[in-house]
């Protein structure tokens, strides 16, 4: 199986509470497997609050709906030993 790399990492993202925002990550192979989305070490599932899809095969996309002061601190992307952070 290739090793899957992160092509294009995650990007800082500032918004206002009660607002929708999404983190995207394009890898390098797609159907990577052994992907983790986190925010502040806490790994998320795909929920009404959190939603996390995948497009084009390739990038990882994960939207955090109706952030509230609670949501601020770091996103992490992790496929492997490969992790990108906002």
């Amino acid at each position: 199986e290739p090793d899957v790399t992160i092509v294009s990492g995650l990007k800082d993202a500032a918004v206002s509470e009660g607002d929708d925002v999404t983190f995207r990550c394009q890898v390098s192979h797609e159907n990577a497997r052994d992907v983790e989305w986190k925010l502040q070490d806490v790994a998320l599932q795909n929920n009404e609050m959190n939603e996390i899809s995948v497009e084009k095969g390739k990038i990882h996309t994960l939207t955090l709906r109706k952030v509230t002061e609670q949501d601020i601190g770091t996103v992490t992307f992790r496929v492997g030993p490969h992790t990108s952070t906002a």
